[in-house]
């Protein structure tokens, strides 16, 4: 079995790499890091990019350990233990309406009792949806998957549809992408394996980005592109503040606040009762918020 250390060492020198390849694609700005610890055990490091791409962007490590609170045990369905939980978490809000917010997640979580697993995903919220970006995200995704095993693409895929959708507002967040949870040897699969998955998934993650930043960072827009912006950027939030299971676990777990709400965009709006117009550009990005499109 793996120890909690070499999988921390690796999600370690994830964020290193995905940081550096970030700066060189966004060309203008650098990372800013703080390093944090957490009182009941372990910490990390929350870096934080304000560039020429990308308006706001965090690449978060972290490393933590102590008694399981108890709000958490139940919810997971453990009784009274200790844990660790190690993991990179990514959000990324670009200047421009043109190229899209992306979110990633890889995590590794045991307790001292013995139950161990790896989740996490990786999702894309484009402002304007252009369906060749959408079909090259999900393909990119699918031939990951399938590198592992063939069912991985349509239970992730399906997954990540039904996770992140704002009930709500009855609209997904984006396109989607592939969502995993509690993956441990139950499916088959060693630990190796498993983490084998999981560092396809997080080294993808600035290959992917940096091609879809260079497809659209020279793009013109309007002062009514960024306006629609800023309303999906709404949505961005509601959906973290309402809906994401990660936010609930950091603040229950006493995380580091500044960390957690990293994925927050540095502006967002709510205009009352504001539909797109019909036959607008809007009105079609709209039209693409639900379940069930097969991109591939």
């Amino acid at each position: 079995m793996l120890s909690k250390e070499t999988i921390a060492d690796w999600f370690r020198g994830l964020q290193d790499r995905i940081c550096a390849a970030l700066e060189a694609a966004d060309g203008g700005g650098t990372f800013a890091e703080d390093q944090w610890e957490r009182p009941e055990g372990g910490g990390g490091r929350s870096r934080v990019l304000q560039g020429a791409v990308i308006e706001k962007g965090g690449v978060n490590f972290s490393a933590v350990h102590g008694p399981m609170p108890d709000k958490i045990s139940k919810a997971l369905g453990l009784a009274d233990t200790d844990f660790f939980a190690t993991g990179v978490s990514i959000v990324l809000h670009p200047h421009s309406p043109r190229v899209p917010i992306i979110h990633m997640n890889v995590r590794y979580f045991e307790t001292s009792q013995g139950p161990w697993w790896f989740g996490g995903g990786i999702d894309l919220t484009p402002i304007y949806v252009v369906e060749e970006d959408a079909r090259y995200f999900h393909r990119q995704l699918q031939m990951i998957c399938d590198k592992h095993q063939e069912r991985y693409y349509p239970w992730f895929k399906q997954w990540a549809d039904d996770y992140f959708f704002l009930k709500h507002r009855d609209e997904t967040r984006g396109i989607g992408g592939i969502f995993f949870d509690r993956l441990n040897d139950e499916e088959e699969k060693s630990q190796e394996e498993l983490f084998a998955f999981v560092q396809d998934v997080g080294d993808a993650f600035a290959p992917i980005y940096t091609e879809l930043i260079n497809r659209h960072r020279d793009e013109a827009y309007t002062e009514r592109e960024k306006e629609w912006q800023l309303l999906r950027r709404g949505r961005y939030v509601e959906f973290n503040l309402v809906w994401d299971k990660g936010t609930r676990f950091g603040l229950d777990t006493n995380g580091r606040t500044e960390s957690i709400l990293m994925s927050m965009p540095p502006q967002a709006h709510w205009v009352y009762n504001r539909p797109p117009e019909a036959g607008t550009a809007e009105a079609a990005t709209q039209a693409w918020l639900r379940k069930g499109v097969e991109w591939v």
